[in-house]
C-alpha cells in the first residue's frame, strides 16, 4: 500500500492509475499526429503541446476516479469498468470544452479531441480487458500471515473473502490455546521459528490480532520477523488501512491519542479549507440558483407547505446551528414532535421530494452554511440535537466526529448508503473517524471527485 498524505492507495490502484493516464497522454498525441496529417501540417516539437496534451491526461484521468474505474467493482468486472469509462471519458470532455472556452491554448482542437476520445476509449478498454482477464485485482493479492485464531483473527479471513480486497490470508498462528475460532491455525509451540515461518510462506506482512494482549506479546518473535523485513502491524491499524474506517471493535483511546492523525486543525489546512469553501459555496450559490428557483416551484406545485425549512444540526465542537434545505417531505413528517430515523421507500417523502433527494438538489440552500461557516463542503454528515445524545450514549468516540466541521459530502457518505439505525450510525461514525484522523487536502479531493460518482449513481439516497 501507498501512503499518500496519510491516506492508503493499493499498489495495484496507483500503477493502474499511473499507466492508464501515460495511455491518455498517447492518445492525445496519437490524435495529433492524426489530425496534422489530415490537415497537412507539420505536427511539430512535443514541447510544443505539453499543455494540451497534460490537461487531456489529467481531465480523464480525474474523470475515471469520480466514476468509481478505481474502485473494487471497476478493477473486477469488464462490464462495470466499460460502462463507467464511457462516462468519464464524458465527464472529461465536457470539463475539457468548458476550460477551452475560457483557456483555449491549453486544450486541443476540436477535432484532436474528438480523435483523441476515440483512441482514449479504445486503449483504456483494451487495457481493462487484459486486467480483467488476468484476474484483476486478484492478481495484485498481499500475502498475509496473522498471528492469533480467535475471534479478531476470524474478522482478517472474512476481509480477505470481500471480493476485491486483494489479500491472502497464508496462515494464521495460534499463539495460545484458547484460540480455536479460526480451523487449521498452526499452534506457536509447532513451530521452532516463526521467522523462518514467515519466510517459507512469502508473508509479505504479519498482523498482530491477539485476544488478550497484556503479558501475552510475542515480542521476540516480533522483532525477528521485522528484521527480516516484513511489515509487522496490529489488527485496528491494518483494518484502518484496508477499510478506510477506525475499527471501533479493536480501537481503544490510547491507539488514538499516540497517532499521528486529528491534524485538521493544523492554521495552514484550516486556512485552506476555509478560502475553497468560501470560493466554492459562491460558485455553487450562483450556478445552482436556477436549479433551487425549479426544485422550489416544484415543490409548491406538488405539496402544500413552505419551500424551504431550517433545522437544528450539531456542529463543529457541539455547538448547534440551523441548516437550511428544500423542503422534500410533508409538512405532518414529524407530527408527534418526535425526530424519526428517515427509511427506505420512506411514505412521508413527496412525489418531488424523492426527485430532488436523488440528486442531492435538496442539499443545495446548505451551501449558505458553508458560506457563513458553520459547515464545510467536506466533512461529516450533521446530525440533529437528539439524535446526537441517543448516539452518544450508545457509541463511543462519537462526540470526537464533531472536532472537524460537518460537510454537504464526506467520507462517510460517499462510502455508505444513508444511515437509518444506531447500526448505522456506527458504521458511518467509523468512517467519520477515519476522516478526522487522516484529513488532508487530498483526501477532500478525492471525496469530492467521489461525491460525482455518488450524484450519477446515486445509491443509498433517502
Amino acid at each position: 500500500m501507498f501512503r499518500l498524505f496519510k491516506h492508503y492507495v493499493p499498489h495495484a490502484v496507483v500503477w493502474l492509475a499511473l499507466i492508464e493516464f501515460f495511455a491518455l497522454l498517447g492518445s492525445a498525441e496519437g490524435a495529433w499526429h492524426l489530425y496534422a496529417q489530415q490537415a497537412g501540417f507539420d505536427a511539430g516539437p512535443l514541447v510544443g503541446r505539453w499543455l494540451p496534451l497534460l490537461t487531456f491526461g489529467l481531465a480523464n484521468s480525474l474523470a475515471m476516479m469520480a466514476t468509481g474505474m478505481y474502485g473494487n467493482e471497476g478493477l473486477r468486472s469488464m462490464r462495470f469498468a466499460t460502462a463507467r469509462l464511457l462516462a468519464a471519458i464524458s465527464l472529461g470532455v465536457i470539463f475539457l470544452s468548458v476550460l477551452g472556452f475560457l483557456l483555449p491554448t491549453a486544450t486541443l482542437w476540436r477535432a484532436n479531441s474528438l480523435y483523441a476520445m476515440i483512441f482514449a476509449i479504445a486503449v483504456l478498454f483494451v487495457i481493462r480487458l487484459a486486467l480483467t482477464q488476468s484476474g484483476g485485482a486478484e492478481a495484485f493479492r498481499r500475502r498475509i500471515l496473522v498471528l492469533g485464531a480467535g475471534p479478531r483473527a476470524a474478522r482478517l479471513a472474512a476481509l480477505a473473502e470481500t471480493p476485491g480486497s486483494g489479500l491472502e490470508m497464508v496462515g494464521f498462528v495460534a499463539m495460545s490455546a484458547t484460540e480455536k475460532t479460526v480451523p487449521g491455525a498452526v499452534p506457536r509451540e509447532a513451530l521452532d521459528n516463526l521467522s523462518d515461518h514467515v519466510v517459507m510462506l512469502r508473508a509479505g506482512e504479519v498482523v498482530l490480532a491477539l485476544e488478550e494482549r497484556r503479558n501475552a506479546l510475542p515480542l521476540n518473535d516480533l522483532l525477528r520477523v521485522k528484521t527480516t523485513g516484513v511489515h509487522v502491524n496490529d489488527i485496528a491499524s491494518f483494518i484502518e488501512r484496508e477499510t478506510g474506517r477506525v475499527d471501533l471493535a479493536t480501537t481503544n483511546p490510547s491507539g488514538l491519542i499516540f497517532s499521528d492523525g486529528f491534524s485538521a486543525g493544523q492554521r495552514i489546512s484550516k486556512v485552506g479549507k476555509r478560502l475553497f469553501d468560501i470560493l466554492a459555496s459562491l460558485l455553487v450559490l450562483i450556478v445552482g440558483l436556477p436549479l433551487i428557483i425549479v426544485a422550489g416551484i416544484a415543490v409548491m406545485l406538488d405539496s402544500r407547505g413552505p419551500v424551504f425549512y431550517r433545522q437544528p444540526r450539531v456542529g463543529l465542537f457541539g455547538e448547534p446551528y440551523d441548516i437550511f434545505k428544500i423542503r422534500s417531505m410533508r409538512t405532518d413528517a414529524e407530527a408527534s414532535g418526535k425526530a424519526v430515523w428517515a427509511s427506505e421507500n420512506d411514505p412521508r417523502v413527496t412525489r418531488v421530494g424523492r426527485i430532488i433527494r436523488k440528486l442531492r438538489i435538496d442539499e443545495l440552500p446548505q451551501t449558505w452554511c458553508v458560506l457563513k461557516g458553520d459547515m464545510s463542503f467536506v466533512g461529516p454528515r450533521p446530525e440533529r440535537p437528539s439524535f446526537v445524545e441517543e448516539l452518544e450514549k450508545k457509541l463511543p468516540y462519537y462526540a470526537e466526529r464533531h472536532m472537524v466541521k460537518p460537510g454537504l459530502t464526506g467520507w462517510a457518505q460517499i462510502n455508505y448508503p444513508y444511515g437509518a439505525s444506531v447500526e448505522d450510525a456506527r458504521v458511518k461514525l467509523e468512517y467519520d473517524l477515519y476522516y478526522a484522523k487522516n484529513y488532508s487536502p487530498f483526501l477532500d479531493l478525492l471525496i469530492l471527485l467521489q461525491t460525482v460518482r455518488v450524484v450519477l449513481w446515486p445509491d443509498g439516497a433517502r
